[in-house]
Parts: structure tokens; sequence; C-alpha cells
């Protein structure tokens, strides 16, 4: 419940923004902030949730981080101005982070028989298919119905039934000599990632303000890296990414948010703009890029056995490619019906692709990674990809001129392409022609 809680805030928000850009008074970077203040706050968290997690119980993490997350929703909801919004936005962040860090802490332990575990997050990962693509559906209902507040309103029973839940089904675990809590590292990784974000948003600052923050974005992240590699006992160890293939691996993780997860968080403007259609029909119309998630995922890892990670990925990517494309075609058109065609075709394809790949990253990060660095792996895999959705979105953001008129659009679906063309590169040169059980059945 709390996986799908923290997964559908973040797809049924993206078909409310029009609506809450209207209330609140939001520009694009604005808009842009909604997510990236959730996304931010979250990235930055996980370096604390699991740290305090071992020191004082997973349970208790878990239920600390349902309660800020039920608070903070409870605020989204009543946000009047942009500043409230963004807050209460970051808290829920914060939230989310430790509901995420305790429930598969607690999993991991409820399991200790391996198999057992491989299908317990196995299911996990069902859930999180289904909360991706029920998102913008629900939200558009419930948007479009009562109003974009009861996006937030509706994680309070939710919440609730967490609360009350968790303490009755679930034993407490701890480990008092786990991770320590480093504050220099929360607080470099946090500067690094907003000041990058900050100068891709930051319209109305001059260019050597911008330049300045992306400069002290870089040092401060090459300055995290260098702490955490001298760390003895690391919270995010950057050797985890040290070889060429995981370091593929770490290029992949953020293709995928530039050429998909980004894409998704803009599609909703693009679909107001391009077709003039409704919240609660743009939240169905996205049904074509998220429903991939459910099904595609069980042929992935099938193709992953047979074809080996290099064409694999080479082929998921290519697809994101061709669907960006096709929505840049769908933007550029003045024909309504070849626009309404190559906008389903593009979802579709982008669908496809993202589908085919989402779900095996993670599996190819703990694959390749020692067995005693799994837990550290999956820690960093976690990060990455939320790091990477804070810059994508920013990024694609940059290039947006106005909401208004769908050729605007052309040039993030670009920049999503062209980021994906990347990734196709990158899977055909730097991971292994197999997968690792491939190799085994040979």
């Amino acid at each position: 419940m709390s996986t799908f809680l923290i997964l559908f805030d973040v797809t049924a928000v993206v078909v409310a923004m029009p609506a809450i850009a209207k209330d609140v008074g939001l520009d694009i970077a604005g808009l842009a902030w909604v997510i990236d203040a959730y996304s931010l706050a979250f990235a930055a968290a996980l370096l604390a949730s699991g740290a305090l997690a071992d020191r004082f119980g997973r349970r208790r993490c878990m239920l600390v981080g349902n309660a800020v997350f039920l608070v903070a929703s409870v605020a989204c909801g009543m946000a009047l101005s942009e500043q409230m919004l963004l807050a209460a936005r970051a808290a829920q962040g914060i939230g989310a982070a430790f509901m995420a860090t305790g429930g598969t802490a607690l999993i991991a332990i409820a399991f200790p028989n391996v198999s057992q575990r491989t299908r317990a997050f196995g299911v996990l990962g069902v859930i999180s298919g289904i909360a991706m693509a029920a998102g913008p559906t629900l939200g558009g209902f419930l948007a479009s119905w009562f109003g974009w507040s009861w996006i937030f309103f509706a994680n309070v029973p939710f919440c609730l039934a967490l609360a009350m839940a968790v303490p009755r089904l679930v034993t407490e675990t701890n480990d008092r000599e786990g991770r320590r809590l480093d504050l220099v590292g929360i607080a470099l990784l946090t500067m690094s990632l907003g000041l990058a974000i900050d100068a891709l948003l930051r319209r109305d600052g001059s260019l050597a303000l911008r330049a300045t923050c992306l400069i002290a974005s870089i040092t401060s992240a090459f300055v995290f890296l260098w702490q955490q590699w001298r760390s003895p006992r690391p919270v995010l160890d950057p050797r985890v990414f040290a070889t060429l293939p995981m370091a593929g691996v770490a290029a992949l993780l953020t293709a995928i948010q530039f050429g998909y997860w980004a894409v998704l968080v803009y599609l909703p403007l693009f679909l107001s703009a391009a077709l003039h259609i409704s919240m609660d029909a743009a939240g169905v119309a996205l049904l074509a890029a998220t429903l991939p998630m459910l099904a595609v995922p069980l042929i992935g890892g099938r193709l992953a056995t047979y074809w080996g990670w290099r064409r694999l990925f080479t082929a998921a990517f290519g697809l994101v490619a061709v669907g960006d494309v096709s929505l840049v075609m769908a933007a550029l058109s003045d024909d309504p019906e070849m626009r309404l065609a190559a906008t389903v075709a593009g979802m579709a394809t982008i669908g496809v692709g993202a589908a085919l790949a989402n779900p095996q990253l993670s599996g190819v990060v703990l694959a390749l990674a020692p067995s005693t660095h799994a837990g550290m792996a999956s820690a960093v895999t976690f990060v990455v990809r939320q790091a990477g959705f804070a810059v994508s979105i920013a990024a694609l953001g940059l290039t947006l001129g106005a909401v208004n008129a769908a050729a605007e659009f052309a040039q993030p679906f670009a920049l999503a392409a062209f980021v994906a063309l990347l990734g196709m590169i990158v899977a055909l040169v730097l991971l292994p022609a197999k997968s690792l059980q491939h190799s085994a059945q040979a």
C-alpha cells in the first residue's frame, strides 16, 4: 500500500498540472518544481532514512514516514500559494523516502528465504506497475470531478489504514551497529541536485548566475563522491558503479528518466494544448503510455534471457527514441488527424520501450554487483533514479517555451529522443552481450 501511494502521487499529479497551474498561479518552472520538490527531497532523505531505520527500527521508520506523508498530503491539498505547495511536496518526498526504506527493509527481513523474497519483491513490482498505470486515470477522474486537491486528500484513508495495520502485522527490527547518519553527505547531495535544478529552471537569472550554480552543483557532486569514496562505511558507495558495465547501467538509469518518465510529466500539458482534451480524458489517454508497464515487463524478462542485456536494452531505448520522435512530429504537425495518430503512436511506443527496460535495469545492477554489496547497489540505484528524474524534468522544462501551443513541446520531446538515442549507444557499447542468466544456461 505504501509503495502504491508513493508512485501514485507522481503519476496522478501530472494529469492535474494544468489545473494546479491555473489555481495556484504557476509558470513552467513552478510546474517543474511541483514534481522536483518531491523528487529532490526523496533522494536526499533516502541517505538519512536508511541509517535512522537501522538505528531506531524499520517499522518505526515506516510509520513516521507514513505520518509525515499524511500531514504533507493534507497540506498539499490545502495549498493556496506556490510556496506552500512546494514546501508540502518536499515534506511528502521526505515521508515517502522513509516509507520506501522502512517498507523495503521489512519485506526483506520478513522473507529470509531467497526464493520467497524474490517472489515478494515481484509482487511489489506488480503493485508499482499498477500504481503507475492507474495514477493518471484515477488522478484525472479525481481532479475532474472533485478538484485537484482530492488527489492529495485521497491519500488520507490509506495512510490511516497503514498506521493501524502495520503495528499489528509487522514485527519491529533494528540494527544499532548499522550505518551512521552522514549529515555532510546529505547536505552535499542536496546542494548538488538543488543547484542544478535551480540553474536549469531559473529563467529570470543572468547567464553568469546560472553558470555559477551549475559549476557549484558539479563541484558539490565531486566532493560528495570523493567523501563517500574515502569513507570506511559510506552511506552511498560510488564503487558500485566503478566498472564500465555498471557505469553504463547508471547512464541508462538516467536516460530512461529523460526519454520516458520526464516526458510523462509534460504529456498532460501537451495533450491539453495539442488535442484540447479535459483532465479526465487526458488521464485515460495516458494509459497508452502507462499500461505497457503492467504486461510488457514479463516479456522483457524473457528477452533478457534469450537476447542478452545488450540487445534487449539497445532495442528498448531505440523504441523510446522512436516514440519521442513521433511526439516531436505530433507537436509540429498542423493536421489534427496526423497529430492525434502520432501522439497515440508515440505514447504507446515509449511505453513499450520503457516497460522493456525499466524493471530489468534494477535486476542488472543486482546481478553485476557483488552479493555483499546488494543492499548498497539497490540504494544507489534508487538515488540515481530519483536524481535523474529531478534533473530530467528541469532540463525538459528549460527547453519548453510555453504550455499553450503544441509546437512549443517539440524541443523537450526532441531532447528526450536525443538522450534516449545516447542510451541506445551506451547499451550497445558498454553492456555485456549476454545476461548472467543466459550465460548460466549456456
